[in-house]
Protein backbone atom coordinates (compact mmCIF):
# COMPACT_ATOMS: atom_id res chain seq x y z
CA UNK A 1 0.00 0.00 0.00
CA UNK A 2 1.22 3.37 -0.99
CA UNK A 3 1.94 5.88 1.86
CA UNK A 4 1.20 9.56 1.20
CA UNK A 5 1.95 12.76 3.13
CA UNK A 6 0.30 15.85 2.07
CA UNK A 7 1.11 18.93 2.02
CA UNK A 8 -1.47 21.85 1.82
CA UNK A 9 0.03 24.51 -0.87
CA UNK A 10 -0.67 26.72 1.90
CA UNK A 11 1.59 25.15 3.82
CA UNK A 12 4.67 25.78 1.84
CA UNK A 13 5.21 28.65 3.30
CA UNK A 14 5.81 26.92 6.50
CA UNK A 15 8.69 25.03 4.92
CA UNK A 16 10.58 28.04 3.79
CA UNK A 17 13.36 29.18 5.48
CA UNK A 18 15.00 32.27 4.09
CA UNK A 19 18.37 30.99 3.01
CA UNK A 20 18.76 27.18 3.90
CA UNK A 21 16.49 24.41 3.99
CA UNK A 22 16.07 22.53 7.18
CA UNK A 23 18.48 20.21 8.35
CA UNK A 24 17.20 16.62 8.73
CA UNK A 25 20.09 13.87 10.28
CA UNK A 26 21.27 11.35 8.44
CA UNK A 27 19.36 9.53 4.75
CA UNK A 28 19.40 10.28 1.53
CA UNK A 29 17.89 13.33 -0.51
CA UNK A 30 15.52 14.66 -2.93
CA UNK A 31 15.64 17.57 -4.35
CA UNK A 32 12.42 19.26 -6.80
CA UNK A 33 12.05 23.09 -7.88
CA UNK A 34 8.92 24.53 -7.32
CA UNK A 35 9.12 27.09 -10.22
CA UNK A 36 6.81 29.77 -9.29
CA UNK A 37 7.15 33.06 -11.16
CA UNK A 38 7.08 35.49 -7.67
CA UNK A 39 9.80 33.73 -6.53
CA UNK A 40 11.25 30.18 -7.30
CA UNK A 41 12.39 27.18 -4.39
CA UNK A 42 13.76 24.00 -4.13
CA UNK A 43 11.87 21.72 -1.90
CA UNK A 44 13.62 19.18 -0.05
CA UNK A 45 12.65 15.63 0.89
CA UNK A 46 14.05 12.94 3.27
CA UNK A 47 14.18 9.53 2.67
CA UNK A 48 13.79 7.09 5.52
CA UNK A 49 15.38 3.49 5.87
CA UNK A 50 12.08 2.24 4.08
CA UNK A 51 12.05 4.19 0.59
CA UNK A 52 9.59 6.81 2.25
CA UNK A 53 10.28 10.60 1.72
CA UNK A 54 9.23 13.18 3.86
CA UNK A 55 8.86 17.03 3.94
CA UNK A 56 12.52 18.94 5.30
CA UNK A 57 12.24 22.26 3.64
CA UNK A 58 12.57 24.77 0.96
CA UNK A 59 15.17 27.52 0.56
CA UNK A 60 14.71 30.48 -2.30
CA UNK A 61 16.71 29.75 -5.35
CA UNK A 62 17.21 33.99 -5.14
CA UNK A 63 15.04 34.28 -8.65
CA UNK A 64 12.43 33.33 -10.58
CA UNK A 65 10.77 30.36 -12.47
CA UNK A 66 8.46 30.37 -15.64
CA UNK A 67 5.28 29.39 -13.50
CA UNK A 68 4.47 26.12 -15.69
CA UNK A 69 6.10 22.89 -15.76
CA UNK A 70 8.53 22.97 -19.02
CA UNK A 71 9.21 20.53 -21.20
CA UNK A 72 12.89 20.08 -20.45
CA UNK A 73 14.61 18.10 -18.66
CA UNK A 74 17.14 18.80 -15.97
CA UNK A 75 16.61 21.99 -14.84
CA UNK A 76 17.59 20.82 -11.42
CA UNK A 77 20.73 18.46 -10.95
CA UNK A 78 22.99 17.82 -8.37
CA UNK A 79 26.92 17.56 -8.97
CA UNK A 80 28.54 13.96 -9.49
CA UNK A 81 29.90 13.85 -5.96
CA UNK A 82 26.73 15.57 -4.22
CA UNK A 83 28.08 18.49 -3.05
CA UNK A 84 26.67 21.01 -5.10
CA UNK A 85 22.85 21.39 -6.67
CA UNK A 86 22.08 23.74 -9.82
CA UNK A 87 18.80 24.77 -10.28
CA UNK A 88 17.81 27.64 -13.17
CA UNK A 89 15.43 30.56 -12.60
CA UNK A 90 14.03 30.32 -16.19
CA UNK A 91 12.13 33.32 -15.24
CA UNK A 92 15.07 35.45 -14.49
CA UNK A 93 17.58 34.17 -16.53
CA UNK A 94 19.95 32.69 -13.76
CA UNK A 95 21.55 29.69 -12.04
CA UNK A 96 21.24 29.55 -8.55
CA UNK A 97 24.27 27.14 -6.94
CA UNK A 98 23.79 25.36 -3.22
CA UNK A 99 25.82 23.45 -1.07
CA UNK A 100 24.56 20.18 0.11
CA UNK A 101 24.33 18.71 3.39
CA UNK A 102 21.94 15.91 3.68
CA UNK A 103 18.84 17.78 2.73
CA UNK A 104 20.45 21.12 4.22
CA UNK A 105 20.81 23.72 1.00
CA UNK A 106 23.34 26.45 1.61
CA UNK A 107 22.83 29.19 -1.32
CA UNK A 108 26.55 30.18 -2.10
CA UNK A 109 25.52 32.23 -5.45
CA UNK A 110 23.12 33.39 -8.12
CA UNK A 111 25.11 33.72 -11.51
CA UNK A 112 23.66 34.98 -14.47
CA UNK A 113 22.79 32.11 -17.42
CA UNK A 114 24.82 33.82 -20.30
CA UNK A 115 21.22 33.98 -21.91
CA UNK A 116 17.62 34.12 -21.24
CA UNK A 117 15.48 31.49 -20.79
CA UNK A 118 17.55 28.77 -19.10
CA UNK A 119 16.13 25.58 -19.28
CA UNK A 120 18.44 22.88 -18.66
CA UNK A 121 22.00 22.14 -16.78
CA UNK A 122 24.50 19.72 -16.03
CA UNK A 123 27.62 19.07 -13.75
CA UNK A 124 30.68 17.04 -13.84
CA UNK A 125 34.55 17.29 -14.19
CA UNK A 126 34.43 20.52 -11.99
CA UNK A 127 32.25 22.14 -14.84
CA UNK A 128 28.55 23.30 -15.81
CA UNK A 129 26.99 23.60 -18.77
CA UNK A 130 23.58 25.13 -19.06
CA UNK A 131 21.34 25.31 -22.51
CA UNK A 132 19.38 28.83 -22.97
CA UNK A 133 15.92 28.12 -24.81
CA UNK A 134 15.55 31.63 -25.81
CA UNK A 135 18.62 32.52 -26.63
CA UNK A 136 19.28 29.24 -28.12
CA UNK A 137 23.03 28.95 -26.69
CA UNK A 138 25.10 27.03 -24.49
CA UNK A 139 27.14 28.59 -21.46
CA UNK A 140 29.83 26.36 -19.58
CA UNK A 141 31.17 27.78 -16.28
CA UNK A 142 34.12 26.62 -14.00
CA UNK A 143 32.82 25.55 -10.48
CA UNK A 144 34.69 27.67 -7.57
CA UNK A 145 34.40 27.91 -4.04
CA UNK A 146 31.86 30.66 -4.13
CA UNK A 147 29.92 29.37 -7.19
CA UNK A 148 30.56 29.64 -10.90
CA UNK A 149 32.83 31.76 -12.91
CA UNK A 150 32.48 31.82 -16.50
CA UNK A 151 34.68 29.37 -18.64
CA UNK A 152 36.39 31.92 -21.71
CA UNK A 153 35.39 30.29 -25.18
CA UNK A 154 32.77 28.11 -23.18
CA UNK A 155 30.07 29.13 -25.24
CA UNK A 156 28.54 28.99 -28.11
CA UNK A 157 25.05 29.07 -30.46
CA UNK A 158 22.87 26.05 -31.06
CA UNK A 159 23.11 25.25 -34.95
CA UNK A 160 21.19 27.27 -37.50
CA UNK A 161 17.35 25.30 -37.29
CA UNK A 162 17.61 24.45 -34.13
CA UNK A 163 14.56 24.98 -32.07
CA UNK A 164 12.97 23.57 -28.90
CA UNK A 165 16.08 22.81 -26.98
CA UNK A 166 14.90 19.95 -24.19
CA UNK A 167 18.20 19.48 -22.08
CA UNK A 168 21.87 19.29 -21.89
CA UNK A 169 24.05 17.32 -20.69
CA UNK A 170 27.51 16.18 -19.77
CA UNK A 171 29.05 12.61 -20.92
CA UNK A 172 30.77 10.53 -18.19
CA UNK A 173 34.22 11.40 -19.55
CA UNK A 174 33.43 15.13 -19.41
CA UNK A 175 34.84 15.31 -23.31
CA UNK A 176 31.30 16.12 -24.81
CA UNK A 177 27.75 17.37 -24.56
CA UNK A 178 24.70 16.31 -25.79
CA UNK A 179 21.76 18.80 -26.51
CA UNK A 180 18.62 17.72 -27.90
CA UNK A 181 15.79 20.22 -29.66
CA UNK A 182 12.41 18.79 -29.71
CA UNK A 183 10.65 21.66 -32.35
CA UNK A 184 13.77 21.38 -35.08
CA UNK A 185 13.60 17.07 -34.64
CA UNK A 186 18.03 17.58 -33.97
CA UNK A 187 20.17 16.16 -31.86
CA UNK A 188 23.66 18.81 -30.91
CA UNK A 189 26.88 17.48 -30.01
CA UNK A 190 29.48 19.82 -28.32
CA UNK A 191 33.16 18.44 -28.31
CA UNK A 192 34.99 20.01 -25.41
CA UNK A 193 38.73 20.97 -24.64
CA UNK A 194 40.70 20.18 -21.32
CA UNK A 195 40.02 23.09 -19.64
CA UNK A 196 35.79 22.88 -20.71
CA UNK A 197 36.02 25.51 -23.46
CA UNK A 198 33.89 24.69 -26.95
CA UNK A 199 35.79 23.06 -29.47
CA UNK A 200 33.09 22.59 -31.89
CA UNK A 201 29.31 21.96 -32.14
CA UNK A 202 27.74 19.33 -34.41
CA UNK A 203 24.27 18.80 -35.57
CA UNK A 204 22.30 15.60 -36.52
CA UNK A 205 18.78 14.93 -37.35
CA UNK A 206 17.38 12.32 -35.18
CA UNK A 207 16.52 8.93 -36.07
CA UNK A 208 13.43 9.07 -33.75
CA UNK A 209 10.35 11.95 -33.77
CA UNK A 210 11.05 14.61 -31.11
CA UNK A 211 13.84 13.67 -29.34
CA UNK A 212 13.12 15.32 -25.41
CA UNK A 213 15.45 13.81 -22.58
CA UNK A 214 18.08 11.44 -22.14
CA UNK A 215 20.74 10.31 -20.04
CA UNK A 216 24.02 8.36 -20.48
CA UNK A 217 25.14 4.73 -19.19
CA UNK A 218 28.50 4.66 -17.14
CA UNK A 219 30.49 3.95 -20.48
CA UNK A 220 28.87 6.37 -22.32
CA UNK A 221 25.94 5.01 -24.73
CA UNK A 222 23.05 8.04 -24.79
CA UNK A 223 19.79 6.70 -24.69
CA UNK A 224 17.13 9.46 -25.62
CA UNK A 225 13.11 9.37 -25.66
CA UNK A 226 11.46 9.98 -29.06
CA UNK A 227 8.19 11.69 -27.58
CA UNK A 228 6.01 11.73 -30.97
CA UNK A 229 7.18 8.56 -32.53
CA UNK A 230 4.01 7.00 -34.26
CA UNK A 231 2.24 5.14 -33.73
CA UNK A 232 3.52 4.86 -29.98
CA UNK A 233 6.87 6.63 -28.35
CA UNK A 234 10.12 5.51 -28.34
CA UNK A 235 13.69 5.37 -27.37
CA UNK A 236 17.17 5.50 -29.13
CA UNK A 237 20.50 4.63 -28.55
CA UNK A 238 24.07 6.21 -29.76
CA UNK A 239 27.17 6.79 -28.74
CA UNK A 240 29.26 10.12 -29.26
CA UNK A 241 32.64 9.73 -31.46
CA UNK A 242 35.56 11.46 -30.10
CA UNK A 243 35.38 14.21 -32.87
CA UNK A 244 31.91 14.69 -31.90
CA UNK A 245 29.93 12.10 -34.54
CA UNK A 246 26.99 10.45 -33.63
CA UNK A 247 26.70 7.54 -33.89
CA UNK A 248 23.22 5.13 -33.99
CA UNK A 249 23.47 2.55 -32.13
CA UNK A 250 19.73 1.29 -32.20
CA UNK A 251 16.39 2.12 -32.52
CA UNK A 252 13.96 3.61 -32.48
CA UNK A 253 12.88 1.21 -30.81
CA UNK A 254 9.10 1.29 -29.85
CA UNK A 255 7.75 2.02 -25.93
CA UNK A 256 4.13 0.68 -26.85
CA UNK A 257 3.56 3.63 -24.68
CA UNK A 258 2.33 7.32 -25.83
CA UNK A 259 4.67 10.33 -25.00
CA UNK A 260 7.60 9.00 -23.47
CA UNK A 261 9.50 12.13 -22.52
CA UNK A 262 11.62 12.02 -19.51
CA UNK A 263 14.98 9.18 -19.33
CA UNK A 264 16.45 8.06 -16.48
CA UNK A 265 19.35 5.06 -16.82
CA UNK A 266 20.04 2.73 -13.33
CA UNK A 267 23.05 0.36 -14.72
CA UNK A 268 21.59 -0.95 -17.46
CA UNK A 269 18.03 -0.15 -17.66
CA UNK A 270 16.97 3.00 -18.47
CA UNK A 271 13.57 3.89 -17.85
CA UNK A 272 11.22 6.57 -20.05
CA UNK A 273 8.78 8.43 -18.07
CA UNK A 274 5.16 8.19 -20.96
CA UNK A 275 3.17 10.93 -19.83
CA UNK A 276 0.76 9.84 -22.50
CA UNK A 277 -0.09 6.72 -21.19
CA UNK A 278 0.81 7.64 -17.43
CA UNK A 279 3.37 4.47 -16.86
CA UNK A 280 6.58 4.04 -17.19
CA UNK A 281 8.63 1.63 -19.46
CA UNK A 282 11.90 -0.31 -19.14
CA UNK A 283 14.74 -0.90 -21.93
CA UNK A 284 17.39 -3.22 -21.28
CA UNK A 285 20.69 -1.78 -22.86
CA UNK A 286 22.91 -4.71 -24.13
CA UNK A 287 26.74 -4.52 -24.20
CA UNK A 288 26.47 -3.44 -27.21
CA UNK A 289 24.68 -0.11 -26.56
CA UNK A 290 21.50 -1.81 -27.94
CA UNK A 291 17.79 -1.32 -26.24
CA UNK A 292 15.18 -3.97 -25.82
CA UNK A 293 12.31 -3.27 -24.28
CA UNK A 294 11.27 -4.93 -21.30
CA UNK A 295 7.30 -3.74 -20.68
CA UNK A 296 5.85 -1.29 -18.18
CA UNK A 297 7.95 -1.07 -14.87
CA UNK A 298 5.12 0.63 -13.00
CA UNK A 299 1.99 2.33 -13.83
CA UNK A 300 1.17 5.20 -11.59
CA UNK A 301 -1.91 5.34 -12.42
CA UNK A 302 -4.70 7.24 -15.54
CA UNK A 303 -4.68 10.17 -13.04
CA UNK A 304 -1.41 10.72 -13.10
CA UNK A 305 1.10 12.40 -15.38
CA UNK A 306 4.99 11.09 -14.92
CA UNK A 307 6.93 13.71 -15.69
CA UNK A 308 11.02 13.80 -14.99
CA UNK A 309 12.67 11.05 -13.13
CA UNK A 310 15.85 10.77 -11.26
CA UNK A 311 17.81 7.34 -9.43
CA UNK A 312 19.66 7.33 -6.63
CA UNK A 313 23.57 7.26 -6.75
CA UNK A 314 23.66 3.89 -5.57
CA UNK A 315 21.23 2.70 -8.37
CA UNK A 316 18.38 1.72 -5.25
CA UNK A 317 15.22 3.85 -6.19
CA UNK A 318 13.59 5.51 -8.59
CA UNK A 319 11.96 9.26 -8.02
CA UNK A 320 9.35 10.05 -10.44
CA UNK A 321 8.16 13.31 -10.35
CA UNK A 322 3.82 13.24 -11.53
CA UNK A 323 1.77 15.93 -12.35
CA UNK A 324 -1.75 15.90 -11.92
CA UNK A 325 -1.21 14.30 -8.13
CA UNK A 326 1.41 17.16 -7.88
CA UNK A 327 3.87 14.25 -6.15
CA UNK A 328 6.88 12.31 -5.98
CA UNK A 329 6.27 8.88 -5.81
CA UNK A 330 9.49 7.03 -4.92
CA UNK A 331 10.16 3.07 -6.41
CA UNK A 332 13.01 0.70 -5.23
CA UNK A 333 14.83 -0.70 -8.33
CA UNK A 334 15.02 -4.51 -8.15
CA UNK A 335 18.00 -6.47 -9.38
CA UNK A 336 16.10 -7.06 -12.94
CA UNK A 337 15.11 -3.58 -13.22
CA UNK A 338 11.55 -4.31 -11.74
CA UNK A 339 10.10 -1.33 -9.63
CA UNK A 340 7.99 -1.27 -6.61
CA UNK A 341 6.40 1.72 -4.85
CA UNK A 342 7.51 2.72 -1.78
CA UNK A 343 5.78 6.09 -1.49
CA UNK A 344 4.55 9.22 -2.21
CA UNK A 345 5.13 12.92 -1.16
CA UNK A 346 2.11 14.91 -2.66
CA UNK A 347 0.82 18.27 -2.33
CA UNK A 348 3.64 20.19 -4.63
CA UNK A 349 3.04 23.14 -6.77
CA UNK A 350 1.37 22.97 -10.45
CA UNK A 351 4.58 25.00 -11.63
CA UNK A 352 7.06 22.01 -10.31
CA UNK A 353 9.62 20.89 -12.34
CA UNK A 354 12.33 18.05 -12.25
CA UNK A 355 13.75 15.75 -9.44
CA UNK A 356 17.24 15.30 -8.08
CA UNK A 357 18.09 12.47 -5.96
CA UNK A 358 21.59 12.09 -3.60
Amino acid sequence: MKRRWLIPLGALAALAFPATAAAHAGGDAVFTLANGTSGNRVLAFARAHDGTLAPAGSVSTGGAGTGVTAKTQGSLVLSPDGRRLYAVNGGSGTIAVFAVHGTHLRRLAVVPSGGAGPASVTAGHGRVYVVNAAALNVVGFRVTGRGLRRIPGGSVPLASGDAGPAQVSLNPAGTALAVTNTASNTIDTVTLRRDGAIRRLHSFASAGATPFGFAFTRDGVLVISDAHQAPTSAATSYRIGHTGALRLLSGPVSANQLAACWVAIAGRIAYTANAGSGTISAFRVDGRGRLHLRGVAANPGSTSTPLDESVTPGGGYLDVLTSGLHSITSYRIGSGGGLTPVGSVGGLPASDESVASS
